[in-house]
């Protein structure tokens, strides 16, 4: 991948893909991106939940793995996948399903100062709010942009 931005931004960008082994996506996302042309950007596995595996998908291969029996275990599959690494997971629908299963560790927001009036809030449709974060444990400030990660809060 390649991208324009600050020193800050891609020191934080590197060191983000450095410690990522393998991501937790939701079939909307796969299918809007026509799953990556094959392979993620990061170069690293993911895992997709889904109803059903898409048609001429194989179930698993050395960049998707299609997850059809819930949150939980794709979470678990791509710990798997990671090794010592960790596993990210994209906002939205499927970052409220971690959430909600109790197996979200941390938060992270890329902050931009642009309202954009529409689209999918992040953590949609989560059914344990509030969610409490702590932090934030770490703030990078880069050009028109800040980058926030918190720690989330376990549920009393």
């Amino acid at each position: 991948m390649t991208f324009r931005t600050s020193a800050a931004s891609a020191r934080h960008l590197r060191d983000l893909t450095e410690r990522t082994g393998a991501l937790v996506v939701g079939r909307r996302l796969f299918d809007m991106t026509g799953g990556w042309g094959g392979r993620h950007p990061m170069d690293v596995p993911v895992v997709v939940v889904t109803h059903t595996v898409p048609q001429g998908w194989e179930p698993e291969n050395d960049s998707f793995v299609f997850v059809t029996d819930g949150i939980a275990s794709a979470i678990d599959r791509a710990k798997a996948l990671a090794g010592d690494k960790e596993v990210g997971v994209n906002g939205g629908t499927i970052a409220a399903q971690v959430a909600a299963a109790g197996l979200l560790d941390e938060v992270h927001v890329d902050l931009v100062p642009v309202v954009l009036g529409a689209g999918i809030p992040f953590f949609a449709g989560l059914t344990i709010a509030p969610l409490h974060l702590d932090g934030p444990f770490r703030v990078v400030e880069g050009d028109g942009v800040t980058h926030l990660a918190y720690r989330v809060r376990p549920a009393a």
